[in-house]
């Protein structure tokens, strides 16, 4: 049963996807504010939270549109009235690129390619259907994924403008920096990145191509995107939920600072001198990036499977049977991916009430 507006927080039945509304609206407002300061787009990630109420939160806030990295969420969050959507990833399948052009009637919409292939299927889509989009060449600056190489991005780039579509910039974020551990770390990976980016736009300046806009960069590195004087746009997600994962990063000397906002409730549902046992297990919590945290409480957290979390005593007791624990999770995205709606409370995870429960619009969106 779902809880209702004007709810108590401690009536949500277990495990449930809980937001902490005020944590997250600061979180919401800071990053907004480092975009606005710095003269820099914001167009954060919407694959974390995959959400149209959310994203139209964050556009509110002063972002231009979000990106996504499936068509199937694209189309989600069109469904949900959300109205610039940029599809940062490579889709060269012929069925689902008419898709994407179709899409591209119905919302401001742009996508990534990193292949002549892309481009050349991507072409005929938009030529059949009438409509156009921006395309953003990707580079692969250390992520090791997807992405040509710096070097060659100015002769695809070339190629999507004979193929008369609209080159709209770079495409340059670099996922792995994200989680290094240290802001030195991070900080020389993305000098690294940056330096790739500064060879692309040389190879397009030597073919006169313009580059309107390189957008990339996430939560863990976005000051130092920022601070390099080619960005224009960054692309962060995770800052507006905070995870575990991130939680570990060594704070960057500048950044806003963001707070944890989202949490799995979970109850105590079984007990002996040794150990608790929440009902809250890996159904309910991606374990990609390690397993959640006990939050505010000495506790913790062991894999118990599918259903069930196991708790140990830490610097705290453990909870006695039928006690509310509440969990930060190792990695958001996947997170939320396993939940139908988002439980949205005002005033704290102790006393709060519910505000209000938003669905999660692009949950199970792969293709």
């Amino acid at each position: 049963m779902r809880p209702l507006p004007g709810d108590l927080v401690a009536s949500v039945l277990t495990p449930a996807l809980v937001i902490d509304l005020d944590a997250m609206e600061r979180n919401l407002s800071r990053l907004a504010e480092f975009a606005r300061l710095k003269g820099l787009r914001l167009r954060p990630h919407a694959k974390m939270h995959k959400s149209g109420h959310i994203a139209k939160l964050q556009m509110a806030a002063g972002a231009v549109g979000v990106c996504v990295q499936k068509l199937s969420e694209a189309e989600a969050l069109a469904a949900a009235d959300v109205s610039d959507i940029y599809i940062s990833n490579e889709i060269v399948d012929p069925a689902k690129l008419a898709r994407v052009a179709a899409l591209a009637g119905k919302v401001t919409l742009a996508i990534a390619v990193d292949s002549a292939l892309g481009v050349s299927r991507l072409a005929s889509a938009v030529k059949a259907s009438g409509n156009a989009l921006d395309v953003f060449v990707e580079i692969d600056v250390g992520q090791g994924r997807c992405g040509v190489k710096p070097i060659d991005a100015a002769a695809l780039a070339q190629q999507v403008a004979a193929q008369g579509l609209r080159f709209a910039g770079l495409q340059a974020y670099h996922g792995r920096a994200q989680h290094l551990r240290t802001a030195a770390e991070r900080e020389a990976a993305i000098g690294q990145t940056v330096a790739g980016v500064r060879v692309a736009l040389a190879g397009l300046a030597d073919l006169g191509i313009a580059c309107p806009l390189v957008t990339g960069a996430g939560t863990g590195s976005f000051v130092f995107e920022a601070a390099s004087g080619v960005y224009g746009e960054l692309q962060a997600g995770s800052y507006l939920f905070m995870d575990a994962d991130y939680g570990s990063n060594e704070p960057t000397p500048g950044a806003p600072v963001f707070e944890h906002a989202l949490f799995i409730k979970s109850q105590v549902v079984s007990r002996d001198e040794a150990h608790a046992v929440v009902d809250a297990g890996h159904k309910s919590h991606a374990i990609d990036s390690g397993l959640p945290r006990v939050w505010q409480r000495g506790l913790a957290f062991a894999n118990g499977g599918d259903e069930h979390g196991i708790l140990h005593a830490a610097r705290d007791a453990l909870p006695e049977l039928g006690d509310t624990v509440w969990l930060v999770p190792g990695h958001c995205d996947p997170t939320v991916n396993l939940h139908d709606h988002y439980v949205a409370v005002r005033g704290g995870l102790s006393e709060g009430v519910v505000e209000a429960v938003w669905p999660v619009d692009a949950r199970g969106c792969l293709v």
